[in-house]
């Protein structure tokens, strides 16, 4: 007979995993896996929502390019600071529905979520994202596997931001957002505003470290 399993988790836990998982029962054994896999990707999850910031301090504003947008109506309405607080600004498409934005970073960052208001019929439907791929147009797009593919809601459209597979943007140094369409099927999409959510990677300073082993020699 093996013990109830809180009575097992309790040894297993005060006198160690390693030594004491063999001791318990095949099937308690697979309980006690699934269980601790279910639970610790809960404060890994919770931490990550907790450190997360609007990385709008961190676009290389110099670099950013948004290809079919109106120029009466470009991108900064839905990016930039003051401008995509406003409501009655938008980023609209040109000569068709679609648009395509990207967007470079002054460091390395991580990717968590993405926040894309719009209007109710001219909000985007299919948004596609890619990673540290440049140089990107309407002719190529198509060529490369996104790093993710956003069905976006109503409730996405009112502001409800959109959680990425948080693996596929660990070391995101440009980020290129294609929308494909929007909600009516009209010729015009708008986008009210644009959010990214996420943190910067510490990166290592090179100069400083080869200073350092120079200074050892």
């Amino acid at each position: 007979m093996s013990r109830p399993l809180p009575q097992a988790l309790e040894h297993v836990i005060s006198k160690g995993f390693e030594q004491n998982l063999t001791s318990l029962s095949i099937p308690v054994k697979r309980r006690y896996v699934v269980l601790t896999e279910s639970q610790s990707s809960v404060p890994s999850a919770s931490a990550h929502q907790k450190n997360q910031v609007d990385l709008l301090d961190f676009i290389d504003w110099t670099g950013v390019e948004c290809l079919n947008q109106n120029t009466a109506h470009p991108y900064p309405n839905a990016l930039k600071q003051g401008y995509r607080e406003d409501e009655g600004l938008n980023l609209e498409s040109d000569a068709d529905e679609q648009l395509l934005i990207y967007i470079p970073f002054t460091q390395v960052i991580k990717l968590h979520s993405i926040v894309i208001k719009g209007p109710e019929e001219e909000g985007p439907q299919t948004v596609k994202l890619y990673t540290n791929k440049e140089h990107m147009g309407f002719s190529n797009v198509s060529d490369y596997p996104p790093s993710d593919t956003l069905a976006l809601t109503p409730e996405n459209l009112k502001g409800k931001p959109v959680v990425l597979k948080y693996v596929k943007f660990q070391n995101v140094r440009s980020l290129t957002i294609f929308i494909e369409d929007n909600q009516s099927g009209s010729d015009m999409t708008k986008v009210q505003k644009i959010i990214l959510q996420g943190m910067t990677v510490e990166t290592t300073d090179m100069k400083g470290l080869k200073k350092i082993e120079d200074h050892h020699h």
